[in-house]
């Protein structure tokens, strides 16, 4: 299967301030050494707790900051962070994210048709760009009267669901779930992994999914990375690493899901 995302020897050191005037500066490893693949088509999900690395790998990968060292290729072509936005345009085409909140990554001032057509816009994609709104509004499961409307007007879920369709409305080739489900209740998020889902398979999406929710990566992955103080500890399919995992943490991981007695 083709590699789309590689990663190699990725770390992420912060900076922070002196604390005497000629002393160190205190830093701070928020990835340490991190290698990853994602074959083109696949769904992988990155778990671990607060903390431990998943989203500053996300924004390495989508050149939202700069590795301290190591490399990002993306289909084999190597991604710059420092580069100007336009010559990460072509990156931009291939990628969409979905963050968590769905209210605050939404500006409140626009009509949600100009909030989903806004990536067209920004990377200069010609067509009938209103089509193209009122078509991923479908894919959502939104209605086409929903693009004249202010994101204030929605609920949390249909909220996500704009978002997601932002995501998508370029045709991007990769999908990136930022804890994407971690502000919903329970009901709704089934319903976005059910479109999150049927995206995959109607656009051939390769999709990374964020979460500190293993039931939620359980239902839609197909591999899955541990992350554990800026390191991934343990990797493999969804199936094997839940149901027979390797690492210490791992298991602690698992063991800390709530259950019922007697289920």
């Amino acid at each position: 299967m083709t590699a789309l995302i590689e990663a190699r020897g990725l770390t992420r050191v912060h900076r922070g301030p002196r604390r005497a005037l000629f002393g160190p500066r205190e830093t701070t490893t928020a990835l340490d050494g991190v290698d990853l693949v994602v074959t083109e088509g696949s769904a992988l999900g990155v778990i671990g707790e607060s903390g431990s690395g998943k989203s500053t790998l996300v924004r390495l990968l989508l050149a939202l900051d700069a590795p301290t060292t190591g490399s990002v290729r993306i289909d084999g072509r190597e991604v710059d962070a420092a580069s100007p936005a336009r010559a990460l345009h072509w990156l931009r085409r291939e990628t969409g994210i979905v963050f968590q909140d769905p209210y605050a990554s939404l500006d409140a001032r626009m009509r949600v048709g100009r909030i989903i057509a806004e990536p067209l816009w920004a990377l200069g994609i010609d067509g009938d760009r209103r089509a193209r709104v009122a078509e991923v509004l479908a894919a959502v499961g939104l209605d086409a009267d929903a693009a004249a409307r202010y994101p204030h007007e929605f609920s949390g879920g249909q909220r996500q669901r704009i978002a997601i369709a932002r995501a998508i409305v370029h045709r991007p080739r990769i999908l990136v779930g930022d804890e994407p489900l971690s502000a919903l209740d329970v009901s709704v998020r089934a319903q976005i992994l059910e479109v999150l889902a049927d995206l995959r398979r109607s656009e051939g999406l390769t999709l990374v999914l964020v979460s500190h929710d293993i039931g939620v990566v359980q239902s839609i992955c197909d591999e899955v990375v541990v992350m554990s103080s800026g390191r991934i500890v343990e990797r493999g399919t969804t199936a094997r690493v839940l149901a027979q995992p390797q690492h210490p943490y791992t298991r602690q991981l698992l063991a800390a899901i709530p259950t019922l007695p007697g289920i």
